[in-house]
């Protein structure tokens, strides 16, 4: 009975060990890391682009309002394609954020050995 008792004791062991390994190896904590502050540069890339950006572009362009409330009307259809252009603003305003903060911080760098 202490036999399986100590088998069962060091299987636990090898297998927490092995998860913590798999953890590390993997980049696991790294990769929430970067998902929770992805989320997070998400919204104030979002604020910027809908409280400043949105209506400086109103303004050059001539609309009264925000930029995302431009739109077409032919009769009695209308085309709102202020929201689209807003988002690809946005979508762009990411992308430059994440490639001059992996440049930045030369993280392009880390996987050349691999």
């Amino acid at each position: 009975m202490e036999e399986i008792k100590k088998n069962a004791k060091e299987l636990s062991k090898q297998k927490v060990t092995a998860f913590f390994d798999f953890i590390r190896e993997q980049g696991v904590v790294g990769l929430a890391v970067g998902f929770i502050l992805g989320g997070a540069v998400s919204k104030v890339v979002a604020s910027l682009v809908s409280d400043i950006i949105n209506p400086i572009l109103g303004i050059m362009l001539g609309f009264a309002g925000n930029f995302s409330e431009a739109k077409f009307v032919f009769g009695s259809v209308t085309l709102p394609y202020g929201h689209f252009i807003a988002s690809v603003v946005d979508f762009l305003v990411i992308a430059a954020v994440v490639y001059f903060g992996v440049k930045g911080l030369g993280l392009d760098k880390l996987d050349k050995n691999r």
